[in-house]
């Protein structure tokens, strides 16, 4: 029987006294030759630079930190209990977006889930003091939010992903989302819906608050006058829980408007274990278009908003920030649109037949 084999050793790190004793000359010369400073001649540089990528020579982070106070690194609390991002498109979207902004500057992404504000605080109090990050994206804006001054306190340069009119002096990235709530109700009265319903996020977010006012300006605008909105967590669980409702109520809505995707996936099903045939009986709508909304049968009718960029608008607002640029005070992006598909279709009367 043969001996195991015993793991192989990790491979210790190249140094610049490696590269130095591989090049024939001095630290110091390496050094030069590795900060593109003067002090060493074009083909000394040249050998040591050739030299240093054959051996796999990177710049420590810790090193750089300490010279010019950088880490090369940008961090992201998400403040959702931590399989709701495996589920949730959103964040994934936004993700690759941040990552697309970050990529061609070889700064890093540092993301952490919470399952609430203060474990948030603590994550930016550690992070600042062990000079972990450069800045932070901060998302699900609240009112009140008392991140933004926690992160003033720390001297910590953070950009707002979503609209932070109301918190001065923070430079935000954000998507006019009344723009698309007036278009899906106008969409929902032409199609002859006056009992139409919303299931929103949690009532604190901002943008739940933004989206409720808008709902409720168009609604009077469109003359809908039965609007009902029921505050939910994002979840699947959630949106299926106040759907059951919606559905079970006296005055039962002909169309519910839902704040992300997944919440109005699970309405479909609900619709179908009750007997309610979408869009024959009740439209639905979803904000946020993804996969989940084109899979389902009837595709769903979505709002859709350009996520990525939003994301990777959103790292290159705060990298500018951390260079110390002007960065503005708040950088709309193109608002969403509606996308309709087949989970949307005329009012039914209470005969049965389509409103006129």
């Amino acid at each position: 029987m043969s001996s195991p084999v015993p793991p192989a050793s990790p491979r210790k790190r190249p140094t610049i006294a490696d590269i130095a004793a591989a090049a024939g000359v001095s630290k110091g010369a390496v050094s030069y030759a590795l900060n593109d400073k003067p002090g060493v001649s074009e083909g000394t540089r040249a050998r040591v630079l050739e030299i240093a990528a054959r051996m796999g020579w990177h710049p420590s982070s810790a090193a750089r930190a300490l010279s010019d106070g950088r880490c090369g690194a940008i961090g992201l609390v998400v403040d959702r209990p931590a399989w709701v991002l495996g589920i949730e498109p959103f964040f994934m979207r936004l993700i690759s977006g941040v990552e697309a902004g970050l990529a061609a500057t070889g700064t890093a992404l540092l993301l952490q889930v919470t399952e609430d504000v203060g474990a948030e605080a603590a994550a930016y109090r550690r992070w600042w003091g062990e000079r972990r990050v450069d800045g932070v994206l901060l998302v699900d804006l609240r009112e009140p939010d008392p991140r933004p001054g926690l992160l003033a306190e720390l001297g910590m340069p953070a950009v707002a992903v979503g609209h932070a009119g109301r918190l001065s002096g923070m430079p935000s990235v954000w998507i006019d989302d009344a723009v698309a709530v007036r278009e899906t109700v106008a969409y929902l009265a032409a199609l002859g819906h006056r009992e139409v319903a919303r299931v929103a996020g949690p009532p604190h977010f901002v943008h739940t608050r933004e989206r409720s006012e808008a709902f409720e300006a168009a609604a009077e605008e469109f003359g809908i006058g039965g609007v009902t909105c029921v505050y939910t967590d994002y979840t699947g669980e959630g949106g299926a829980r106040a759907t059951r409702r919606l559905l079970s109520g006296t005055r039962r809505p002909t169309a519910v408007v839902y704040d992300n995707d997944v919440m109005a996936v699970a309405a479909l099903g609900v619709a179908q274990e009750m007997g309610v045939p979408v869009p024959g009986e009740l439209s639905l709508v979803a904000w946020d278009d993804s996969e989940l909304c084109r899979l389902v049968h009837p595709a769903l009718t979505a709002v859709s908003r350009h996520v990525p960029q939003y994301g990777r608008q959103a790292a290159e607002v705060l990298l500018a920030h951390i260079r110390g640029e002007q960065a503005a005070g708040a950088a709309p992006l193109e608002p969403p649109v509606l996308v309709p598909r087949g989970s949307t279709a005329p009012a039914r009367s209470a005969g049965g037949a389509a409103s006129a």
